[in-house]
């Protein structure tokens, strides 16, 4: 999981780019593979003269085809999005706004976290499924015909998983099978309805959720893992269309809430958080960050917002005063494997969990941020300060120490007097001044001194190949 965010990028030197490494879409069908029609329309529709197309690494090599088929189609300019800031299932917008861009069109694998600025389109790319070989493997794991069974699915899929409702649902009465939906449906959810991860089905089974089983259409990968934690008490089956077998998931989903509710005991031992901003897309994400802010001023803990793109052990390394981090992303971008790193990364959640005397674990695992704000399903108020001579002493589980859980209350009024305003330039503009920042802003790293003018000029010469783990000249002696 942790390739989400970081890896050490020896897989990025070595990839060999070419038509292998760019055959996710088929060749010939880019019109159909990227449903042209459906994006044209949506442009014209919208009047955007602007539009900005964002594509994840394995299908750059048809961004120029299709962003000019879609000018030719719309009239429009089209700007392509590459290297996105954060995780490529989530929509860029900080990046089509840098483009002037009035709109964007998504394409690939998507976390369907809804937007809070610019009109968006997603184009999944219908990736092939051997429907009849996946509908084979349902039947071989539930033999019953009585099964209750919720049916999951990639969305590359989506556009295949009528065909399938169609063989399925004469032979398993009790089937359900759930909808992509790309925007939060309107109005709270009627009894029995789930509305999670942009998925939407109905359950009427007598125990609700927890009576059905789940069987899940796409490989194995960060969505599968976010739906087997947030409904732990179901049995979990997938079918991998790209091998064509289908298996019951065997994630040791017990032992994997073990080790997040252990990154619990961390962050209530923790005294300084960093608060890692993991999207600027997402909405609500500014809520969740004040809102994360005030339980930790309110548990008497400190925090540092930090904005450092996509999280790696090395750049988290930078900031040692920090006791543990917070992820703030999209669902699917938020369980971070932190066990690379060195201090844990936990999220909003957890940091709940830690820091919120009111909040009680229940077995459901929650990994939308979007739950935890006012006026969500999953909020929990905070509750009131109480005095320090009535609290129950807590032992931490991991350090044997005393800590304190009760939360503390400061108002405004109590506060200091502020000192971080400053003239930031001659024209007398105010700027903030935070204590914290200042504090990391006095630390500095000292690179490659440049020399300029000191160095005398000589023309190019041929250098070494390779990356520095392995030189192609690695052990023959330089001329």
């Amino acid at each position: 999981m942790a390739t989400a965010f970081s890896s050490d990028g020896e897989a990025a030197l070595r990839r060999e780019l070419g038509p292998a490494a760019a055959a996710a879409a088929p060749r010939g069908d880019l019109d159909g593979f990227y449903e042209m029609g459906r994006a044209a329309a949506f442009v014209r529709s919208g009047g955007f003269r602007k539009v900005a197309l964002q594509f994840p690494d394995e299908l750059l090599a048809d961004a120029a085809a299709v962003a000019a088929r879609m000018e030719a189609a719309t009239g429009a300019e089209m700007y392509v999005l590459g290297d996105t800031t954060y995780g490529s299932c989530c929509v860029d917008e900080v990046a089509a706004e840098h483009a002037g861009a009035e709109a964007v069109l998504h394409y690939g694998p998507a976390c369907l976290s809804p937007c809070g600025k610019l009109p968006v389109l997603h184009i999944f790319g219908q990736q092939p499924l051997d429907i009849g070989r996946c509908a084979e493997a349902f039947r071989e794991l539930y033999p019953d015909r009585q099964s209750r069974v919720v049916v999951l699915n990639d969305v590359v899929y989506a556009h295949a998983m009528g065909e399938l409702e169609q063989q399925l649902c004469p032979e398993y009465p009790n089937i359900v099978f759930s909808r992509v939906v790309c925007e939060d449906p309107p109005g709270p959810a009627p009894p029995g309805e789930v509305r999670q991860f942009g998925r939407q089905f109905l359950v009427e089974a007598p125990g609700g959720l927890q009576d059905c089983s789940m069987f899940y259409v796409g490989a194995e990968g960060l969505a599968l893992t976010s739906f087997m934690l947030t409904w732990n008490r179901c049995p979990f089956s997938s079918f991998d269309p790209a091998t064509g077998c289908g298996r019951r998931e065997t994630l040791n989903v017990n032992r994997a809430l073990m080790r997040r509710l252990y990154l619990v005991e961390r962050a209530r031992d923790a005294r300084v958080v960093g608060i890692l901003v993991g999207t600027l897309g997402v909405a609500g994400y500014l809520a969740v960050l004040q809102h994360l802010r005030e339980l930790l001023r309110r548990a008497g803990k400190r925090s540092y917002t930090l904005a450092v793109g996509k999280p790696n052990p090395a750049k988290l390394a930078n900031f040692l005063e920090v006791d543990v981090f917070v992820l703030v992303a999209c669902a699917q971008n938020s369980l971070l494997d932190s066990s690379d790193f060195y201090r844990p990364v936990v999220t909003p959640y957890e940091l709940e969990l830690a820091c919120n005397p009111a909040r009680e674990w229940t077995g459901n695992y929650l990994t939308d941020f979007r739950d935890l704000l006012p006026g969500a399903c999953a909020h929990v108020e905070l509750p009131p300060a109480i005095p320090a001579a009535d609290a129950v002493p807590d032992i931490s589980l991991i350090t044997g120490e005393l800590r304190a859980t009760q939360l503390c209350d400061r108002p405004a009024s109590q506060l200091p007097p502020s000192t971080t305003l400053a003239c930031r330039d001659q024209t007398r503009a105010l700027a903030e001044i935070s204590p914290a920042a200042s504090f990391l802003e006095s630390r500095s790293w000292r690179g490659l001194e440049q020399q300029l003018g000191q160095t005398p000029v000589s023309k190019a010469v041929q250098g070494r190949r390779g990356i520095a783990i392995a030189y192609e000249d690695e052990g023959r002696e330089q001329p």
